[in-house]
């Protein structure tokens, strides 16, 4: 599936940019690019998802971050939607900061500034998908943390607060003039959601049980609160997209207990996740044996191996990830493809993608927890940002040449 540089080169809707020199950020020195870029606009259909999740951009723009295309300063959103994005997703933390009020970082993922970010997606001519994380911070298979103020409510009072919660979101949206365009109940829910009460394994063999009650609480919060004429559809997110085991798992026990959902959303972080091929098997076996649509809803690709900051990158080594070199060109091809992979799927069944904190700039601040943010999660990395090499600026804000992929129309 992958292209040749000869072949994106005879394109028709091939665009050649020009190199940028190398920069210097503090100590460190981004890589230099001297090459011309051949990047095409992937040529996906018209409805296809071009999303981008940017929960960390009302905090860096807090924090002094600035974004440029071809040298003129723009708001991010704006250089996204000239650039052909048209989802915006935020995620949401129930409350993130300490009992003493120290926010825990990472984007204090706040109702307001989700509501905010909805809002300039919806001003932009964008759509807005809202990803309720039901804790205070991250969430993903390795935790799944209640919230602080939940943690002491028994299991039938925690499904009510479910309810009440995503009840309650829904609206202050509602009332804000922002409704989402689709709504994620839980993130990453491999392992579940809420531990322990809502955990998918280790337990008593009544896992499921309690989980899709959970579930089932918030998405009845969202169903409550769709006007007539409206459609909000509901997605539950795994991530190891290319794990068709897990999915198969997971998505069986979900249908055996009759959970309504809408869409199936899936990460892949191709570093972490496995080939691409287990990806493409996987899409095609969830759509025929569960017929529901399928979203790649987080994904990223470095285009450096270089550091801004002085946290170490969540991808750090400079060797080729399933065959794209670590390059803007390699984040450029390996974005069309998997864009492809998902635009070919039977029946329009692929609805699209969504690249992950692509505006994660390394400014002073802009960290992936505070203090306390890691004594709540009981981490001991240092402060920083791990992200910035596969962001979709360079260190300096300037858009890179691989978001032209995004383009096509």
């Amino acid at each position: 599936m992958k292209l040749s540089h000869l072949a994106w080169a005879v394109l028709g809707l091939s665009v050649v940019l020009t190199g940028c020199q190398s920069t210097e950020v503090g100590n460190t020195s981004q890589p230099e690019e001297t090459n011309s870029y051949v990047i095409a606009p992937a040529n996906v259909r018209p409805d296809f998802i071009k999303g981008m999740d940017v929960s960390m951009l009302p905090e860096l723009e807090a924090l002094g971050a600035k974004y440029y295309d071809q040298g003129k300063q723009e708001d991010a959103i704006t250089i996204m939607q000239a650039h052909g994005i048209n989802y915006i997703r935020a995620r949401l933390w129930v409350n993130p900061q300490s009992s003493d009020h120290k926010a825990f970082g990472g984007g204090n993922s706040t109702l307001d500034r989700a509501i905010e970010l909805g809002k300039r997606a919806h001003a932009h001519g964008m759509k807005y998908l809202l990803d309720i994380h039901y804790s205070d911070f991250w969430t993903d298979p390795g935790k799944q943390m209640k919230p602080q103020s939940w943690e002491k409510l028994p299991f039938d009072k925690l499904v009510t607060k479910v309810y009440d919660y995503t009840d309650q979101v829904m609206k202050a949206h509602r009332q804000a003039g922002v409704v989402p365009d689709m709504v994620q109940v839980g993130n990453e829910l491999n392992s579940g959601m809420l531990w322990p009460d809502g955990k998918s394994w280790g337990g008593d063999g009544k896992e499921f049980d309690r989980l899709s009650k959970l579930l089932k609480a918030g998405i009845k919060g969202v169903r409550d609160n769709t006007q007539t004429g409206e459609t909000i559809p509901v997605m539950l997110h795994l991530a190891k997209a290319g794990d068709n085991g897990a999915f198969r798992w997971w998505f069986d026990e979900i249908t055996k207990h009759q959970v309504q959902y809408d869409v199936i959303g899936m990460s892949y972080y191709p570093f972490w996740h496995g080939p691409m091929n287990k990806v493409q098997e996987n899409l095609n076996d969830v759509i025929a044996r569960y017929h529901k649509p399928v979203m790649l809803v987080e994904t990223s690709f470095p285009f450096t191996s270089k550091n801004g900051d002085s946290l170490a990158n969540g991808y750090a080594e400079n060797k080729p990830i399933e065959g794209y070199p670590i390059s803007v060109n390699g984040q450029a091809h390996f974005l069309n493809d998997i864009m492809m992979m998902l635009n070919n799927l039977p029946n329009k069944m692929g609805l699209g993608i969504v690249y992950w904190e692509p505006e994660w700039l390394p400014v002073k601040g802009a960290t992936w927890a505070t203090k306390a943010g890691m004594d709540y999660t009981q981490d001991h990395w240092a402060e920083g940002n791990s992200w910035e090499n596969q962001a979709l600026f360079d260190f300096q804000g300037n858009t890179l040449p691989s978001m032209q992929v995004f383009n096509s129309h």
